[in-house]
């Protein structure tokens, strides 16, 4: 067996100092080569280095224009689907039945994946982006970052959104004010996930500063992280949503009810894509496996909340 190295996305999103989502474009569009263990997605260190020494300032080879030559070892179709609620990876089941579509999948916040969206990386965005000033979920954001690109945002689902606590929850936690007591400590999530962003305007729009916050600069990524950390007693506290309390056996403690939509941008090559979702989404058996996880509201299933013209 060979025992020549390889690399995680994330491994090689360290090491070259840019996000996933252009490392998964990289992939999309065919010039990174990948491997899959089981779910994971893997990059020869070979690979790795041949797409280096291609892209050197003093190297310049001469490519015929995609254009005009199909690059023949291109995967056909992969789209990326970026977000972290298992009911993607159910998404993306669907996606590769009924349309010759591939999903890969990345787990990068809502804010960073619509960023991303913006600089061209990203097919399917999944956001649940609290807007303090307006009480809205998603288009206010949508709006001031996809400018100039026509767009459709579609709803996928709703949940339950509060805080992580220990079992009986024996700091009496329920309010976003609680935050702000010298007895509890919170975990945090990243900057730019969908959790962050509604902390951070729950504590804008209660007037709480987070130096007040106990625990305010220590991050995870991701909901399980969190509810695992008040699970062994590192925090008090964490801002998430109901599933992962429930996976990892501790109390949970509603505050709002999160609206979680899909943004596609609208563009000839996307229109068959959407027209694929818009199906998926529509199926009788697509929504009946989504409740049948539970704790997920599915009767805004496919609604269109949005749409440019």
């Amino acid at each position: 067996m060979s025992k020549e190295l390889s690399y995680t996305i994330e491994e090689v999103s360290q090491l070259l100092k840019v996000s996933k989502l252009t490392l998964y474009d990289l992939v999309k569009k065919g010039e990174l080569p990948v491997f899959r263990v089981g779910r994971q997605m893997r990059i020869d260190s070979n690979d790795l280095d041949v797409y280096i020494n291609k892209h050197k300032t003093n190297h310049h080879p001469t490519f015929p224009s995609p254009a005009a030559v199909p690059n023949r070892n291109e995967p056909k179709n992969n789209i990326v689907i970026s977000g972290q609620d298992l009911v993607l990876d159910i998404l993306g089941k669907h996606i590769e039945k009924n349309s010759s579509y591939k999903p890969l999948r990345s787990f990068t916040g809502s804010l960073n994946s619509l960023i991303s969206m913006y600089n061209g990386e990203g097919d399917i965005v999944s956001l649940h982006l609290f807007d303090g000033d307006t009480g809205e979920y998603n288009l206010p954001y949508i709006k001031r970052i996809l400018v100039g690109n026509p767009f459709i945002l579609i709803n996928l689902l709703s949940r339950k959104a509060g805080f992580y606590v220990k079992k009986g929850n024996p700091l009496n936690l329920t309010s976003w004010s609680d935050l702000k007591r010298e007895d509890v400590k919170i975990i945090n999530r990243e900057k730019g996930s969908g959790a962050r962003i509604l902390l951070d305007e729950q504590l804008r729009i209660n007037e709480i500063p987070t130096r007040n916050i106990k625990g305010y600069d220590h991050e995870e990524t991701n909901h399980l992280s969190v509810a695992s950390a008040v699970s062994t007693g590192i925090a008090d506290v964490g801002v998430g949503i109901e599933k992962a309390a429930k996976i990892v056996g501790i109390d949970f403690i509603p505050l709002i009810t999160e609206q979680y939509d899909l943004v596609i941008l609208k563009t000839t090559e996307t229109e068959q894509l959407i027209s694929t979702i818009k199906g998926i989404l529509s199926s009788p058996q697509f929504k009946s496996e989504i409740t049948s996880l539970g704790d997920y509201d599915t009767s805004q299933i496919g609604k269109i909340i949005y749409e440019t013209y």
